[in-house]
């Protein structure tokens, strides 16, 4: 019987884009956090004396050979695991293609869990991770899931510590973005002089590489040891020292509150919007409806953070309570957008809800 796997998406909390390196893609650090939207990726796998490989999919635009991410996942996995196999596979596409979330490098990930179900073998960590290093650059986090740093070119990952569960609301943009030529467009930027920081500094290659160690920093601090922030005092002990016993009563929403304003604090922004927005104007507009009023009281629908997702053209908004996400909602569709609500998916429940039956 075929295996069905969600194929989860993922937005960036903050993403630092470094000086380009000599084999063509850029220095980065990010922050990944994968989400409850997802597309169903279906495979289909029996030996075979050669390979052969077959791939389908409900969208008119996801290309059904060489150039999809699932099917050199898929190649790349048998060579490696010395096995033939006749393989299908059907791509039930949901998420938003050139939205910045992840959709082809989280279904190649899925094809992969789904081949190794169906052959009933399975290749060692370190290998998945090579494999999917070199299929492409999002790939490695959809084999962590959760929250998840990334450095190098995106594809050097480590587990953190998860969020809580958060409300989120996804803008849809009836527009793509490529991601090599918003990679472009920051290269010009910078040779061009006209990117600055907040404080009015030059961005220059120099400066770059203080750019990704600054955030890398900043994470590391956000996810020091529980409890010197207060953020994680809720799943620690009575005896956990640095928790104050109104921190070991917090619910669940002010919990997450309090993780994302602790990253927020730190100055976490997407370097992409810089040249996206100048680019699609109303982008910038929507992001001003998913964030509402920050200066108003608790309640009115105002983000705790709102971003690009990686090079777009998607957007999401993070907030206190459904009620809020719903207020959010409402303002973007209100602009003429698409807008769905989810929630952010921490690591355990992304591996107890990946395969759908």
């Amino acid at each position: 019987m075929p295996t069905r796997v969600r194929s989860h998406s993922k937005i960036n909390l903050g993403l630092a884009i470094g000086p380009p390196r000599p084999d063509g893609f850029h220095h980065l650090t990010t922050l990944y956090q994968t989400l409850a939207l997802y597309d169903v990726v279906t495979v289909s796998a029996t030996p075979a004396a050669a390979t052969s490989i077959t791939l389908t999919s409900n969208h008119p635009a996801v290309p059904t050979d060489q150039r999809n991410t699932a099917w050199r996942m898929i190649e790349r996995a048998l060579e490696r695991l010395h096995r033939h196999a006749a393989v299908t596979i059907h791509i039930e596409k949901n998420l938003p293609i050139q939205g910045g979330m992840g959709a082809g490098s989280a279904n190649a990930a899925a094809a992969l869990f789904g081949l190794e179900r169906e052959l009933g073998v399975a290749l060692p960590g370190l290998d998945r991770l090579e494999l999917a290093a070199s299929v492409g650059s999002d790939v490695p986090l959809f084999l962590l899931g959760g929250s998840v740093l990334g450095l190098g070119r995106g594809e050097q990952v480590s587990p953190l510590p998860d969020l809580p569960q958060t409300p989120c609301v996804i803008a849809l943009p009836a527009v793509g973005v490529s991601t090599p030529q918003a990679f472009r467009d920051w290269d010009a930027l910078l040779l061009a002089g006209e990117s600055t920081t907040a404080a009015g500094k030059s961005l220059t290659n120099t400066a770059e590489p203080d750019r990704l160690e600054k955030l890398s920093l900043a994470l590391a601090a956000t996810y020091a040891e529980p409890g010197t922030s207060g953020i994680f005092c809720e799943q620690l002990p009575e005896t956990k020292q640095g928790c104050s016993d109104a921190n070991r009563s917090t619910p669940q929403n002010d919990l997450a509150e309090s993780s994302l304003l602790a990253l927020v604090r730190t100055g976490i922004e997407n370097d992409f919007e810089r040249v996206v927005f100048p680019i699609h104007p109303p982008l910038r507009e929507i992001k001003r409806h998913l964030m509402g009023d920050p200066s108003g009281v608790d309640g009115d629908g105002s983000a705790l953070y709102a971003a690009l997702s990686g090079s777009g053209s998607a957007l999401f908004g993070l907030y206190r309570s459904m009620a809020d996400a719903q207020a959010a909602q409402q303002r973007v569709q209100a602009a003429g957008v698409k807008a769905v609500i989810t929630h952010t998916l921490p690591r355990t429940a992304y591996w107890r809800t990946m395969f759908a039956g």
